[in-house]
């Protein structure tokens, strides 16, 4: 096998439907186009989510909720996270930077601390926010919190 003799697998290549190209070719005329009509003509496009004149689906389904408009994002971390990132690591101090070196966060995020798993590691943990459990869990062990 070389360059001059490779080609595609069979029916693997179509040849494009050349529309519009007169009479004889089967397609002229209205060139698949239909008669009359916008989609006939040039330039026609149907808005995003037309159903042709049926209710569209996001005008179907009701509005449900209520989203403020200044909530504050936080990116969730547990205690058992933090427990095995002391163990693996050998930490006695977890901040910002460490969580974001080990790409349990990203350098805008915001870090809260949750309060799933146990932690028995005395640890000094800095994040932007703590949940109750999860501070009373740290601090019973020893360790210390503080919001940044």
């Amino acid at each position: 096998m070389n360059l001059s003799n490779l080609k595609p697998a069979k029916g693997a290549t179509k040849k494009s439907k050349r529309i519009g190209r007169g009479q004889g070719s089967g397609r002229g005329g209205t060139s698949t186009r239909g008669h009359k009509g916008a989609g006939s003509r040039s330039g026609h496009s149907t808005k995003i989510g037309f159903e042709g004149g049926q209710m569209p689906l996001q005008r179907r389904v009701p509005k449900v909720g209520f989203k403020p408009i200044n909530r504050t994002e936080y990116v969730g971390v547990n205690l058992d996270v933090l427990q095995n990132l002391a163990e693996k690591f050998t930490l006695t101090t977890i901040d910002f930077a460490t969580l974001q070196a080990h790409g349990l966060a990203s350098k805008n995020d915001l870090v809260k601390i949750l309060g799933r798993g146990e932690i028995k590691a005395k640890l000094d943990v800095k994040a932007h926010a703590f949940s109750a459990t999860a501070s009373k869990a740290i601090e019973a062990v020893g360790g210390s919190i503080e919001k940044l």
